[in-house]
């Protein structure tokens, strides 16, 4: 189990259900989250944030830019989605506390389209002056160079999802980030 094994958070993004089948979805995740004492981040769906007294938000920049005042200030922690270096200083603008900045190495999850690089990581953490994390095709064997790019960490689904081991899986992580 991915709770068990210690992640910084987990991100509750189920983009293919309906509200009402989501809100399920992460009552169950709060709890298995809170049984091990893990951040559970809700992601685009703030109000049922907010009901589970989440204060912790992920959204998609265009979420972001639509949200008031008010909805931000339900939340201590709020990430946004950036693809480019313009995204990134807008979701910075608008109040984001960090990003995700990809997909940065090929990923199933984006099959047949380009990754934008190490390169595009470095520009975007020289952009910003709050944390970044990497996402796309990050793996142990490449996480270094997504920290010697500037990343404060990286984001994970693949391998964590489809491991026999999540924890030893983390913990190959953990080593790289002491080295």
């Amino acid at each position: 189990m991915i709770a068990a094994a210690k992640p910084a958070g987990i991100v509750v993004r189920e983009k293919d259900l309906m509200i009402e089948d989501y809100e399920v979805f992460f009552e169950r995740s709060v709890s298995i989250c809170n049984e091990y004492e893990v951040p559970c981040i809700a992601h685009s769906f703030h109000d049922i944030a907010m009901e589970f007294n989440k204060k912790s938000i992920h959204v998609p920049l265009h979420v972001l830019s639509d949200f008031s005042t008010v909805i931000k200030s339900n939340f201590d922690v709020i990430g946004a989605s950036c693809h480019s270096v313009e995204d990134a200083l807008e979701a910075q603008k608008l109040g984001a506390t960090y990003i995700t900045a990809g997909h940065v190495f090929e990923t199933d999850c984006k099959k047949g389209l380009p990754p934008r690089g190490l390169d595009f990581l470095r520009e975007v953490c020289s952009a910003v002056n709050i944390p970044v994390y990497a996402i796309g095709g990050i793996s142990p064997e490449n996480f270094r160079t997504v920290l010697d790019a500037g990343a404060e960490g990286a984001c994970v689904m693949s391998g964590i999802m489809t491991c026999d081991d999540p924890k030893a899986y983390l913990d190959r992580f953990r080593e790289e980030i002491i080295k």
